[in-house]
């Protein structure tokens, strides 16, 4: 009984493949509940497939009586939230479908298989599911299409100096990248030539490999770079910047990393943390490294220098 459980589950996660659900669906709690959907016990063919009417909890306790997989009670948002929600989404389930003005809190919720991908199912493993999958698929956008081109969407546009457009990953941390390229550069570096500006995605958003080699540094794809690197040529300086959201400002340990990465360099190196607001720039200020700077975006026409004496004076 075991092998058939472990089989089933495996069939179930090869389906949810098939429809194209996102990677973070493709795990044995969405198996489970497309079972439960299906009414899909161990020994029963997937031609035998149901379409009961049934909520989180009970889709919980039958995972446990069926298939040994018991979920605490706490998790029963985590099975609404991050598969029964992708489920509606994707057209595989149905939410309330005995009475769609049921309150979205209720107790009383329930889900369906969408009788379309019910049918479709009951030949899973015969020769004619792969011709009803197509047919079902048809004029259907995948999930996991449309979370990415919802992504896309989402995606942080930079234009450089040159009038290159390009686009870094979503989030706070792409945010600053591009407050460094188009606030701070302007401001500090005039006439300053983008080498590199990191991506979460793709770690190499833009990298102008060609003009870092004319600087005497060359970095292979291990190397651990900074979030953005700007050519000064005026002063002959290297602006290594990184941003901090979570983590990652200019303390004496990467001070020194940036060093040894960038040792080759023709030109003089300076070390900049970059901040979104003051607030952020106080949880880190007491790690930030000697002889570095700091930038905060929200009041971008000032620096913060640690570097001792060699600005002091009147202003």
């Amino acid at each position: 009984m075991a092998i058939e459980r472990k089989r089933r589950i495996e069939e179930a996660l090869s389906v949810l493949a098939d429809l194209g659900m996102p990677r973070r669906q493709l795990n044995e709690r969405s198996a489970l509940c497309l079972l439960a959907l299906l009414d899909l016990t161990p020994g029963k063919s997937w031609a035998g497939a149901g379409s009961p009417l049934i909520g989180i909890t009970p889709i919980m306790d039958w995972a446990l009586t069926h298939y040994r997989k018991r979920y605490a009670p706490n998790t029963r948002e985590t099975v609404r939230r991050q598969t029964m929600h992708q489920f509606v989404q994707a057209s595989i389930a149905l939410y309330n479908p005995d009475d769609p003005r049921r309150p979205v809190n209720s107790p009383h919720a329930v889900y369906q298989i969408e009788p379309a991908c019910l049918e479709m199912l009951r030949c899973y493993g015969t020769n004619a599911y792969p011709d009803r999958l197509a047919r079902f698929l048809q004029g259907r956008e995948t999930l996991a299409a449309k979370y990415a081109k919802e992504r896309n969407i989402e995606k942080v546009p930079l234009v450089l100096p040159t009038g290159e457009r390009i686009e870094l990953s979503p989030g706070g941390h792409s945010k600053l990248i591009a407050q460094i390229v188009t606030e701070f550069a302007p401001r500090f570096t005039p006439g300053g030539q983008l080498v590199y500006a990191g991506d979460t995605g793709s770690k190499w958003g833009f990298f102008d490999e060609k003009l870092l080699l004319s600087l005497g540094v060359e970095v292979d794809s291990h190397g651990k770079m900074p979030d953005a690197v700007i050519f000064f040529p005026k002063r002959n300086w290297l602006i290594l910047a990184e941003a901090v959201t979570s983590h990652g400002p200019v303390d004496s340990k990467r001070h020194e990393e940036l060093r040894d990465l960038f040792a080759g360099s023709k030109a003089g190196l300076v070390f900049v943390s970059v901040f979104s607001d003051r607030r952020t720039f106080a949880k880190y200020q007491e790690a930030i490294s000697w002889e570095t700077e700091v930038w905060i975006a929200d009041s971008p026409t000032h620096l913060i220098h640690f570097n001792g004496a060699r600005f002091l004076g009147p202003h």
